[in-house]
Parts: C-alpha cells; sequence; structure tokens
C-alpha cells in the first residue's frame, strides 16, 4: 500500500493531546493519526471490504514482526519489502 505525504495543520493543544496517547499506544503521532482515521472509516463504513482487509493486515503485520515503528507508521510514501 502506497502511502501519500501532505501537511497538516494541529493547533498546539490538539498536537499534545494527540502525542500524549501516541506515547501512551507505543505509536508515532503519524501513527496515531492514521490508526485513528482508519478507525474512523471502518465504523462509518466507508471503507471497501478489500481495502479495509489489507489495512488491518498491514497493521497487524507490522505489530507482529515489531516493525510498527514510527518509521512505517508515518504519513509519508512507503517502500515496500525494503
Amino acid at each position: 500500500m502506497a502511502k501519500k505525504a501532505f501537511a497538516l495543520r494541529l493547533d498546539d493543544k490538539m498536537l499534545s493531546a494527540l502525542q500524549r496517547w501516541a506515547d501512551d499506544e507505543f505509536r508515532s503521532v503519524n501513527g496515531q493519526i492514521e490508526y485513528l482515521l482508519h478507525e474512523a472509516l471502518r465504523k462509518a463504513g466507508r471503507l471497501n471490504v478489500k481495502q479495509q482487509d489489507v489495512n488491518q493486515q498491514d497493521l497487524n503485520e507490522q505489530h507482529r514482526d515489531g516493525t510498527a515503528t514510527p518509521a512505517t507508521m508515518a504519513v509519508t510514501p512507503e517502500t515496500k519489502g525494503s
């Protein structure tokens, strides 16, 4: 799954709250935002089943094999298999 980079503007309070939440769950802020957006889309039925399954498999694999690091969870282009 290729990821696209984009700018996101947040006020200081929101960014601080996201940072604390991400720290509590051992994620980067980017990873936390990606997780929250994915869950919101899934709950709202906005992801098609195939895409939802692929995204969840990627997250599960990263968690299992220990590659779920800030670099792999950042909202930037991803290089698979490297």
